[in-house]
Formats: C-alpha cells, structure tokens, sequence
C-alpha cells in the first residue's frame, strides 16, 4: 500500500496475510481495549517490526487512533494527522509481546494452607495487581490457561483495571485424579474455593462433550484439556495418561461445530504429547518429554509448542512448594532442558509461553532469553513471543509485527534486542508500553505529551 495516502485509521487497508478460508464465526475473538482517540509520530527510533529478522535503525512509527498508520524507515514527508511528533532518540520499538500460558490468578509458591485460607474476594485483588504487573512488563495480550473468568477479559476491555488483552480458557479438564484434580488422598482440595470453577473433571466422552459446550457458553476462547499428569498435580505425574486421543477429538469436533475456539493440550509425557497431537490440537503447552515422534508429528502437522521454560527450568524454593512437587520439579527441569531444545533445534513452531503463575508473574521477558539458551537465535525468539504467539491465538491480521493496519501494540526499550535479549527480563528495562495507542506504561517520561484524555473508552 502507498503509506501516503493513509489518513485515518478507518482507511487502513486490512493487512495481507488475513486467513480468508477461515469462517467469519471461527475467526478469533479479538479482545477490546480502550484505544487513543488522536494521532501522534515516533521518531528517530530504531525498529524491530517482525515482519524480517533486521533492526531498522533511524524508523518512525506513525498511530492513528489505535491502529499503526506507518511503520518503517523514516518518511518526513508522510501526510498524517495532526499530533504531537515525539523524538525517541534511538530507542527501540518492538511489537507488543504476547504471553499465550499465564495463569493471572495464582501463585503456585503460596502454601496450600495460604491458598485455602484466602477469601475469594481478595485473590480477585492479587488478580488485579498481577494482570497490570504482566502488561507492564510488556506483554500486551495474553492467554490465560485457568483461573481467570470472563469478568477479567470485561473489566480490562472498560478500562475498570489495565492489563493485556485476554484470551481465556476459563477452566483445565483431565479426568478423575489427573491433572485438574487438586485433591490429596485424604481428601483435601488443596485449590479451595478455586476448584469449581477452575478446574472441570471429565470421565467419559458425554462427560468432555457437556464440559466443552458449557465453556463455550461462558465464552471460553481456548479449551485447554490435560492430556497427562502433571509437575504440580497431587495424584499423577507427567509420564500418567490424562484426556485420551479420542476425547481431544470430541472437545474439537464440539468446538467446530461452534465458534470454532482451538483446543490445546497440557501435555509433558511423551506418550500423551502424540496423544494431543494426533487428536488435532492447536498448541501443545510444556511439552517437556517430546520425542522424535512428537516432534515430527508437529512438523507434519504445523502444531504450535509452547515450551513454558521459565516454569520448566525453573526449581522452586523446597520450603515453599509440597515435597511431592519439589521432588517431580527437580527431575522433571532437567528432562525438560534435554528434550525442547531438540524440539527447537528441529524446527518446529514455538509460541512464547511462561506459566506465570507457577512461575513468578510480571517478569515474562524473561522467557525469550530461556528460548535462546536452547538454541534459538534473538530474532527466532522474538518472533516466538509475537508474530508466531499471534498466529496461535488466530489474532495476526492484528497483532505481532509492527505494520499498517495492525493495532498500535507497542514495547520501547533502550536495549538492543538482538544482542542483549536476556536484560529485557528485567521489567525496568522496558521503558514504555503502548497498547491500543494508549501509553500504559512511561518510565522515562518518553511518551509524556500523549493526553490521556485522548483516551477513547470501549462502550
């Protein structure tokens, strides 16, 4: 397109790319968030856009209301909108990152007695602090796989409280003392009151069948089952089978009769990865035993993997987990380490995903230097957590690369991406963050002449 002619953002041609064989009732939900309602310039910047593997250094960006106008080497003569021109003197913008396995609502280093002993109330204000923690640290839109109800997607949406737009899976299923079962052999739900609504236990195909229709009637975006055990389930491990093949088909044959939501597959065990695979999953999450089997079936198949490594190498505090998770936590790091870096170094599609939540929230950047110790190189990593996370979540004819027509999801750093990957774990290293053309977070003061009365609120 010729960025000339663009003057508002209602004239934004749609971007190419945009999945045309795609039913409209099975394109994705794209979460609303309040949008800038004015126009303003990025300038002497330095560009990582995703759409190739280069910086381009001396780029601008150009936002009208909450869409890009212009992204790419500088254009003084652009015709634009009226607004302010903000000089950010060799910074880089990079694309909004995206998170697609938080779990918002918990804290898996929380003892058992804090976490049964917490009223209901208060976990939804923890919440509230972990989503705006999570958007500052630069993920602007994320996929919440558990614990999170619609009400969060409504309230970021009207501007109740800030956070990254959501995706939310509402609920896990796995069977009967699998995965989404809390309960220790006495008995004790060691979820609390969270279990009801977090967790959905399925014994037989009517069971899966009712389950999924009842998510998607809650307005569930994903359906995410357990095809194996777990690391932090009571009563399994990742080697136990979960969900069966032929249930995954259920949820997914439901689902396409339907809105058309994906299905993905907490899935560590290697026998129940090919399980969640073959039964036409969109994502496996963790993936921690895959084998070459599982990987050349999610080469064949173009399956996501969302290798989750800042829960999977991460080795919890053995004071503050149970001894039975601590014990799983210890060999499972390490079978994990060995088996996803081969999954990357034999090419098959990452999505960024962390576990936050079992992991520590607000430092989910840190994800993208774990992808690179495993062989990833910078840009590969980076594509994961934007381009590629925005595939999986069916949100890429607006998100993950910085073009026209796409939301003005924008993370400024004065790091070099490239070359220094790891120090954008560090939340203070992300100066800005820009969603929807709303700043939401201003470190250095960068974006200080953006009027938030600009703001446009979704109605």
């Amino acid at each position: 397109m010729n960025p000339t002619a663009v003057s508002s953002a209602h004239s934004i041609d749609a971007p190419e790319g945009t999945p045309e064989t795609t039913p409209e009732h099975h394109r994705a939900r794209l979460p609303r968030t309040p949008a800038y309602g004015g126009s303003y310039r990025l300038t002497g910047a330095t560009l990582w856009t995703g759409v190739g593997e280069d910086l381009i250094p001396g780029g601008e960006i150009v936002v009208e209301q909450d869409r890009i106008a212009y992204a790419g080497p500088a254009r003084p003569e652009l015709a634009w909108n009226d607004g302010p021109t903000i000089d950010l003197d060799g910074a880089t913008i990079l694309p909004g990152f995206i998170d697609t396995h938080v779990h918002l609502r918990l804290s898996l280093e929380a003892s058992p007695a804090a976490m049964m002993s917490q009223f209901d109330s208060h976990s939804h204000f923890h919440a509230a602090q972990t989503v705006r923690s999570t958007l500052e640290a630069g993920i602007t839109t994320a996929r919440d796989l558990g614990g999170l109800d619609a009400g969060y997607r409504n309230a970021i949406a009207d501007g109740s409280i800030a956070g990254p737009r959501l995706h939310l899976a509402l609920a896990v299923i796995s069977p009967t003392g699998g995965h989404a079962d809390t309960h220790l052999a006495n008995g004790v739900n060691t979820a609390g009151d969270m279990h009801g609504a977090f967790m959905r236990l399925v014994d037989s195909d009517d069971d899966m069948r009712r389950t999924v229709r009842e998510l998607v009637r809650s307005e569930a975006d994903v359906i995410k089952v357990c095809t194996t055990g777990g690391v932090s389930s009571p009563s399994d491990t990742p080697h136990d089978l979960g969900v069966p093949e032929r249930q995954v088909q259920i949820a997914v044959d439901e689902t396409a009769r339907r809105q058309g939501q994906p299905v993905t597959s907490h899935a560590q065990g290697a026998a129940g990865i090919l399980e969640a695979i073959r039964g036409g999953v969109s994502s496996v999450e963790h993936g921690y035993e895959i084998d070459d089997a599982g990987i050349a079936a999610m080469l064949e198949r173009g399956t996501f993997l969302v290798p989750t490594l800042s829960s999977a190498l991460r080795v919890p505090d053995p004071a503050k987990v149970a001894s039975y998770l601590y014990a799983k936590k210890v060999r499972w790091s390490e079978i994990a380490r060995e088996h996803l870096s081969r999954a990357i170094t034999a090419g098959v599609r990452v999505a960024m995903g962390t576990d936050s939540g079992v992991c520590p929230h607000g430092r989910n950047l840190t994800e993208l230097g774990h992808m690179v110790d495993l062989g990833m190189s910078p840009a590969a990593a980076l594509t994961a957590g934007t381009k590629n996370a925005a595939e999986l979540l069916r949100l890429d004819a607006d998100l993950g690369t910085l073009e026209a027509g796409k939301l003005a999801d924008l993370v400024i750093t004065r790091r070099n991406p490239l070359t220094e990957i790891h120090a954008l774990a560090d939340p203070d290293e992300v100066l800005a963050v820009v969603q929807s053309g709303v700043p939401r977070k201003d470190l250095a003061g960068l974006l200080t002449s953006l009027s938030t009365a600009d703001v446009i609120p979704v109605v």
